[in-house]
């Protein structure tokens, strides 16, 4: 079998389409598209996001933030905000069509447009990393993506982002049971 190399590269994949919100200093939501980031223990997330960013400015003044999947019914709106920075668009949150409600347990908007959040307390930021860790306090779901009580990633329809050919991507199928598949092999 043949290999082609692709040196040095950032390629994880997938990457999940996290959608960053948080307030600013007049209490205005703002947001930001991030593909870099995931769990950081049981009760942590990380984050790769430059100083640059407004919502980054936003989450360092208020200590907390949202982040919320992007879903296939928003690639558009998603992806705008990814593309578009609040410091030229200050009200890029509401152009993009999004509404959002105060989390009741940081100071935070969560985005009524997506069905997932997770509600996160700062714990740190390293400019010169770019790495965030946010402490989760709170994930809620809208009861319309749920089954059994549980999330249900295929009503959730979260989108993953194909870093190499700059697409997004729907999450397929279940193909197996976690903790349970490899049984058979012991």
């Amino acid at each position: 079998m043949t290999r082609k190399n692709f040196g040095a590269n950032s390629f994880i994949t997938p990457e999940p389409v996290l959608m960053i919100a948080a307030y600013d200093e007049d209490g205005t939501p703002d947001i930001m598209n991030a593909a870099w980031g995931g769990v950081s223990g049981t009760n942590q997330i990380s984050m790769c996001i430059s100083p640059g960013h407004k919502t980054v400015k936003n989450i360092l003044i208020k200590k907390a933030f949202t982040v919320s999947f992007a879903t296939a019914d928003k690639v558009t709106e998603s992806d705008y905000v990814g593309i578009v920075s609040a410091n030229d668009v200050p009200d890029k949150f509401a152009r993009a069509g999004f509404t959002a409600t105060k989390s009741e347990f940081v100071d935070a908007p969560i985005v009524d447009q997506y069905p997932v959040a997770i509600e996160c307390e700062m714990v740190s930021y390293d400019p010169d990393t770019h790495i965030m860790i946010g402490k989760i306090v709170n994930v809620c779901a809208e009861e319309s993506v749920l089954t059994d009580g549980a999330i249900d990633l295929a009503k959730v329809q979260p989108i993953v982002y194909d870093g190499l050919n700059h697409n997004y991507n729907v999450l397929g199928g279940v193909v197996g049971k976690a903790f349970a598949d490899g049984e058979k092999l012991k």
